[in-house]
C-alpha cells in the first residue's frame, strides 16, 4: 500500500529532486521493516515486548548523542546518512500524525514530513533533542493539512449518519440497551467527536486535540504550533465554547 502511494506521489512530481527520491526509497524500506516488527510483536506479546522496550531505553541515550553527529555529516554532503534519521524516527512520526490525521492520509503525510525534516536540517540548532524538533515539524504539518483540507472543501459537511443519530438519541434518553455495549459506545463517541471537530477551524481543531485530548501543557502546545501561550489560551477558550455550542445544538435538535 505504501509503495503504491509513494509511486503515485513520484509520478505526480516530475521535478522531484534526487535527494527526495532517495528519501522515498528509505521510507519504503523503513515502513516495511516496521510492519515486520509489528507482526512479530503480535505473535509473541510477552517476552518480545519486554525485549523491545528494553532495547528502546538502551538506545535512547546513544541515539541522542549520535543525532548531532549524523546531522553534521548530512550537512557536509553525506546525504545518504539521512536514512539513519528516517529509520530511527519513522515510528515516532507515525505515532504523532495518527492522532491528528485520517488513516488514509498517514503514509503520504509521513513521507512529506520527512521531506520537510530533510530540507529543514540546516536550521536545526540542537537547543532541544532532535526528537522534539521532529515533533514540532510533524504537528505543524498536521495543522497545515487541516488548513488546506478546510480551504479546499467545496460542499457543506454532511449531517450525522443514521447510526450516529441513534447513538445520540440513546445517550439523551438515558436508556440502557444491550446493543450499546461499552466498546460500541466508545467507537460511536469517537466518531461523534470527529464529526464535531470537523466543524471547527484548523487552529481550533489542533488546540482541542493537543490541549484536551492529548493533555499537553499550554506551554508545550504553544511551542509545537509556534504560537504564544496567550494565543493558545485564547483559542482554547473560544474553541471549547464553540465545541459546547455545536454539541448543544446537536442535542437540542434531537430533543425537538
Amino acid at each position: 500500500m505504501l509503495e503504491n502511494a509513494c509511486e503515485c506521489y513520484c509520478e505526480r512530481s516530475e521535478a522531484i529532486s534526487l535527494h527526495e527520491k532517495q528519501l522515498r526509497d528509505c521510507f519504503v524500506a523503513s515502513y516495511s521493516q516496521r510492519q515486520r516488527k509489528k507482526a512479530r510483536s503480535e505473535v509473541s506479546k510477552g517476552s518480545f515486548k519486554i525485549v523491545v522496550e528494553f532495547e528502546k531505553q538502551e538506545r535512547t541515550i546513544l541515539n541522542e548523542q549520535q543525532d548531532n553527529e549524523i546531522i553534521r555529516s548530512i550537512l557536509s554532503g553525506n546525504t545518504d546518512e539521512f536514512e539513519i534519521i528516517l529509520k530511527r524516527y519513522d515510528a515516532y512520526v507515525f505515532s504523532i500524525i495518527s492522532r491528528h490525521l485520517p488513516k488514509d492520509d498517514l503514509e503520504e503525510a509521513a513521507h512529506e514530513i520527512f521531506i520537510r525534516i530533510f530540507k529543514s536540517l540546516p536550521s536545526y540548532r540542537a537547543e532541544a533533542p532532535l526528537k522534539y524538533w521532529i515533533s514540532k515539524i510533524s504537528v505543524r504539518y498536521c495543522y497545515d493539512f487541516w488548513r488546506e483540507r478546510y480551504k479546499s472543501r467545496e460542499l457543506p459537511l454532511s449531517s450525522l449518519s443514521e447510526e450516529h443519530a441513534e447513538w445520540v438519541e440513546t445517550v439523551i434518553s438515558g436508556q440502557s440497551r444491550e446493543s450499546f455495549e461499552q466498546d460500541e459506545v466508545l467507537k460511536e463517541s469517537r466518531e461523534i467527536l470527529q464529526w464535531a471537530l470537523d466543524r471547527l477551524t484548523a487552529a481550533e481543531r489542533m488546540v482541542i486535540t493537543l490541549l484536551y485530548l492529548e493533555e499537553k501543557p499550554v506551554k508545550e502546545v504553544a511551542d509545537l504550533l509556534g504560537w504564544t501561550t496567550i494565543n493558545v489560551k485564547v483559542k482554547a477558550h473560544r474553541s471549547r465554547k464553540k465545541m459546547r455550542k455545536i454539541i448543544a445544538e446537536l442535542l437540542k435538535g434531537k430533543d425537538e
